[in-house]
């Protein structure tokens, strides 16, 4: 999945994105809007990982998602 497509399926991947990082807020996720490098900064800040590791779950769950 790429960007424009995370962009684009947001509001039906919220949902998945809040259960698998369940520390992400309402909040956060609003403000992510399907962005991958806010989403990445969002799972950064909220578990205190370096981006690589961020991303690396972000390109895991893609993977794995129903999209």
């Amino acid at each position: 999945m790429n960007t424009d497509q995370l962009e684009g399926k947001w509001k039906t991947l919220k949902g998945q994105v809040q259960q698998k990082w369940g520390k992400l807020t309402h909040d956060d996720l609003d403000r992510v809007n399907g962005k991958l490098t806010e989403l990445e900064g969002r799972i950064q800040e909220r578990y205190g990982i370096e981006k690589a590791e961020a991303k690396k779950q972000i390109e895991e769950f893609c993977k794995s998602c129903n999209c």
